[in-house]
C-alpha cells in the first residue's frame, strides 16, 4: 500500500481514529437493534431507523472498519450480522443501493474480512445493472424513496458507490456509462439533479443548485472511476478537486449557509483516493479542529431546505471520517472501499 503520507501524519491520524472508534462505541450502545441516521449535536440522542434506508451501508461500513482495524473475531461477527440485515437492499428500486451494498456489504471482502456477503453484494449489482436506462444513459434514481418512475432521474448522489460496486461486480459498462452521464450533467454549473423527458436532460429542483454535497459525492465517484475504470479519470477528478470550496457550505447558492462537515470527509476520501494526500491531511485537520466537539463529527447538514438534521451528527459522516483515517494512517488501502 502507498503510504498516504509522512510519519507526522500517520501519527495523528492513529491517534484520531483510535477516538473515532471509541465514538462508534457509544453509538453502538445508544442505538441497539437499529440503525443510527442522525445525532443531535447538543443532546448526542439518534435518530434511528428500522432498516437503514439509504444510509444504512455507512453504519456497517463503520463496523467493518472497526473489524478491520482492531482483528477482533466479535467485530468481525457484529459487522456480519448487520450486513445481512441489509440484504433487502439488492432488490429495493433505488440507485442508493449502491450506496449499500458497497460500503455496507462488499466491504467485508474488499476489507480482506470473508466472503459470507459477497454472493448479496454481487446479486445487487447485477440487479441494478439491469435497470440501466440504455436511453438516458443512467441507471435512474428509482422509486423505492417515493419518486415517480417518469420522468427518469439522476442525482448526484447515485454514482458514489454505484460505480465501484458494479465496476467490481463485472458491470463496467454499465458503471462507465452512468458515471460518463453523471459528469456531462454536473458540468453544467450549479446542477447536482436533473430530469430526462422527450430525449433531454434537465434541471431537477431537489436537490437544489449549490448542493455542496453533491459535489463531493461526485468526486468521490470520479476518484473510484479512476481506480476501476479510467485511469485518466484521475486527471479530471484532480482539476475537479482544486475547485471545491474551502468552507463546505451547505448551499453554495444561500448566504450564510452552514456548514456540511460530511461534504468536507467525502471530499477528503476523494483526495486521498486520487493521490492528493496533503490536501486530505489538511481537510482532515480543519475538520477535526472546527467540527469536533466531545469526540462526535457535528456540524454536519442533511437537508437545509428541510430544515433536516441541520448542525447534527451525520452517520456517513461518522464513516468518511473513519474511512479518510483509516488512509491516512495507513491501516487501510485507498482503493479498498
Amino acid at each position: 500500500m502507498a503510504r498516504p503520507g509522512g510519519t507526522a501524519v500517520t501519527a495523528w491520524a492513529k491517534s484520531a481514529l483510535s477516538r473515532q472508534l471509541a465514538e462508534l462505541e457509544r453509538t453502538e450502545h445508544a442505538v441497539g437493534d437499529r440503525f443510527p441516521l442522525s445525532a443531535d449535536p447538543g443532546t448526542g440522542k439518534w435518530t434511528t431507523t428500522r432498516n437503514g434506508s439509504w444510509t444504512g451501508g455507512f453504519w456497517v461500513g463503520q463496523l467493518w472498519l472497526r473489524a478491520r482495524l482492531t482483528g477482533a473475531p466479535g467485530h468481525r461477527r457484529a459487522a456480519g450480522r448487520w450486513a445481512r440485515r441489509l440484504a433487502d437492499w439488492a432488490a429495493a428500486d433505488s440507485v442508493t443501493r449502491g450506496l449499500v451494498l458497497w460500503y455496507g456489504v462488499a466491504a467485508e471482502s474488499r476489507l480482506g474480512l470473508g466472503s459470507a456477503a459477497e454472493p448479496l453484494a454481487r446479486a445487487g449489482a447485477h440487479a441494478l445493472a439491469r435497470t440501466a436506462d440504455p436511453v438516458a444513459g443512467v441507471l435512474p434514481w428509482g422509486t423505492a424513496f417515493g419518486d415517480s418512475a417518469e420522468p427518469v432521474l439522476a442525482r448526484a448522489d447515485g454514482a458514489p458507490g454505484t460505480v465501484p460496486l458494479l465496476a467490481w461486480a463485472g458491470e463496467k459498462t454499465v458503471a462507465a456509462q452512468h458515471l460518463r452521464t453523471h459528469l456531462e450533467l454536473s458540468g453544467e454549473p450549479g446542477g447536482q439533479s436533473w430530469a430526462y423527458s422527450e430525449r433531454a436532460w434537465a434541471r431537477a429542483a431537489d436537490p437544489p443548485p449549490g448542493w455542496t454535497r453533491g459535489e463531493a459525492w461526485t468526486l468521490l465517484a470520479l476518484a473510484d472511476g479512476a481506480h476501476w475504470l479510467e485511469p485518466a479519470l484521475g486527471d479530471t477528478g484532480r482539476i475537479r478537486a482544486a475547485k471545491v470550496p474551502a468552507d463546505f457550505p451547505a448551499l453554495l447558492d444561500v448566504p450564510g449557509s452552514p456548514p456540511d462537515s460530511s461534504a468536507a470527509v467525502i471530499t477528503a476520501v476523494a483526495l486521498a483516493k486520487l493521490g492528493l494526500h496533503d490536501a486530505a491531511a489538511d481537510l482532515v485537520q480543519q475538520v477535526l479542529r472546527t467540527c469536533v466537539r466531545d469526540g462526535r463529527l457535528v456540524k454536519g447538514c442533511h437537508d437545509l431546505r428541510r430544515g433536516r438534521a441541520t448542525a447534527h451528527q451525520l452517520v456517513w459522516g461518522d464513516f468518511f471520517l473513519t474511512l479518510a483515517l483509516a488512509i491516512l494512517a495507513e491501516a487501510v488501502d485507498p482503493a479498498a472501499v
